[in-house]
């Protein structure tokens, strides 16, 4: 297969292959800038020069989880001295706090909690809309969908209309790792398998239910397993058109169980974030927007990352806990007269955007 052939192509509109999809994942030395190079011109094409953020916060409701995923260093189980379950009173205090940093955007992702149910969810969202009506609820995703709708004996799709019911406006597109399952039989057993997180994200969709879709790799995944995923992303918004991003997770293995034990491999290489970068762009010609993820790949990586194919840097955060219990140093707050700098740094104009990508 021709490198040089193949980038002309696809950049003149040839829609990849998996089989391409993983001849580029595997391309090393000077060719990579090759591959970031024709990335970089789809994105101009796509969106042009402008690099999006999201004024957010996140809020982790809980530590406690049922789960053991290898991957994770944030779960506890409910004896641990460093277990928490936020109070409502807490939720309140929190949503008031962004407010008044004037976040568009709260973000809750948590541990799926023993006594948590739909009833528990929804009331959590609920509160968190009460304090702050004005803010856009971009949380859960199809593992604690599939939880709340077990534990409470219901399906997915009344889960989510619940959801919808309570304020949430969309849905993280996270638990996805790699939608492999052979691979998810190693990293995360006690998660949804591929098959059900593609049925609820797709449920979610008819609902009215956006949801972004996002990759973590650099673990045990080949690159044949990294551009089957990627052709499943592509698949679900052929058919629903509900993806607002595209989120590449570089794998953060200092603290994890998958790398302590000796499982996986110390994450991906720079060489690596570069080309999943690249690659997200070019073979997902159907979501405009590829973010880079400051929080995985450090703010310089990120920086490398707008000129790979990426057109966003995802929110301010505020508090980050789940990549710092693995062993992140990138930090919880990302300013945006630091975004600036790396954004004018490229002579790109930095634009704050709402979860939807509208514009502010």
């Amino acid at each position: 297969m021709n490198l040089g052939t193949l980038l002309s192509d696809c950049t003149a509109g040839h829609r990849l292959s998996m089989q391409e999809a993983e001849f580029l994942f595997s391309v090393k030395g000077r060719d990579i800038f090759s591959v970031t190079r024709a990335a970089d011109q789809a994105r101009e094409a796509a969106v042009g020069e402008a690099v999006t953020f999201v004024r957010n916060q996140n809020i982790n409701c809980t530590n406690i989880c049922v789960n053991r995923c290898g991957f994770c260093g944030f779960s506890r189980g409910e004896d641990a001295t460093d277990a928490y379950l936020l109070s409502s009173s807490e939720l309140t205090r929190q949503a008031k706090l962004a407010q008044e940093r004037k976040v568009t955007e709260i973000c809750s992702v948590s541990g799926l909690h023993p006594v948590y149910n739909l009833q528990s969810y929804c009331d959590i969202f609920r509160t968190i809309k009460d304090a702050a009506p004005d803010i856009h609820l971009h949380v859960s995703n199809p593992m604690e969908v599939a939880y709340a709708a077990r534990k409470s004996g219901c399906s997915t799709w009344d889960a989510l209309q619940a959801f919808k019911d309570a304020g949430v406006g969309t849905l993280c597109g996270t638990a996805a790792e790699i939608l492999s399952d052979p691979i998810r039989a190693v990293i995360c057993p006690g998660k949804i398998s591929t098959s059900e997180w593609v049925r609820i994200i797709k449920e979610a969709h008819n609902i009215g239910i956006r949801t972004t879709a996002t990759i973590m790799y650099g673990h045990c995944e080949s690159d044949e397993d990294r551009a089957k995923h990627l052709s499943v992303i592509r698949d679900i918004q052929d058919e629903t058109g509900g993806f607002t991003e595209f989120v590449p997770l570089s794998y953060i293995h200092y603290k994890t169980p998958l790398f302590v034990n000796g499982i996986s491999r110390p994450g991906a290489t720079g060489r690596e974030d570069l080309l999943m970068t690249a690659i997200s762009r070019l073979f997902l010609d159907n979501i405009r927007n590829i973010q880079v993820s400051w929080v995985k790949c450090g703010i310089k990586m990120a920086q490398l990352g707008l000129i790979s194919g990426a057109n966003d840097l995802g929110g301010t955060l505020y508090e980050e806990s789940i990549s710092k219990e693995a062993g992140a140093t990138s930090g919880s707050f990302l300013d945006p007269t630091e975004m600036a700098y790396i954004t004018s740094d490229l002579h790109r104009p930095l634009r704050e955007r709402r979860t939807d990508y509208s514009l502010i």
